[in-house]
């Protein structure tokens, strides 16, 4: 039987976490739902990955103290809405706390109710799952049940806690 084994403590700063994970460039998405009475939510994520192809499986991760974990934990479907290089304002917006995100918005509805935004890169149209606890985030595990793609079109990238709308040289 192999002794049970548990982490060290880290050996640096939550800052220097921060700075070495943002030396991992990712895509943006804005996370999308309607809750159980008709309200429209989203926020912006960066926490976003396929798990597997058979079947179609995706996480992303959001905050426990996120005001919209409620939605989120009890809803049974929610979208993500891969963004493209024109769309860094919206990125903005929806990761701002307090904002009007939704004014001037335009969407489809998608499974569940959850908001297709126009002129995203790429849909992914998602049955919640399941959910895990870890640390201070929830990672939720999506089937996704629709997709969609805009051919050629550029993803918004996120790098070094900046946003890129074209690749660098």
């Amino acid at each position: 039987m192999t002794p049970s084994r548990q982490a060290q403590p880290p050996s640096f700063s939550a800052q220097e976490f921060r700075a070495a994970l943002g030396m991992f460039a990712t895509g943006v998405t804005i996370v999308t739902a309607r809750s159980g009475d008709g309200q429209v939510i989203g926020l912006t994520a960066n926490s976003f990955n396929s798990v597997s192809l058979s079947p179609p499986l995706v996480l992303w991760s959001l905050s426990r103290a996120a005001a919209s974990m409620p939605v989120f934990s009890a809803g049974s479907h929610y979208a993500i809405n891969v963004l493209a290089a024109d769309q860094k304002s919206l990125a903005e917006r929806f990761a701002l706390k307090g904002a009007d995100r939704w004014g001037g918005v335009t969407f489809d509805e998608g499974a569940g109710g959850a908001p297709l935004l126009h002129g995203a890169a790429a849909t992914f149209e998602c049955f919640n799952r399941s959910r895990y606890e870890e640390g201070d985030h929830v990672i939720f595990v999506g089937e996704v049940e629709r997709c969609t793609h805009r051919a050629g079109a550029m993803p918004l990238l996120f790098h070094g806690g900046r946003y890129f709308t074209e690749l660098p040289l």
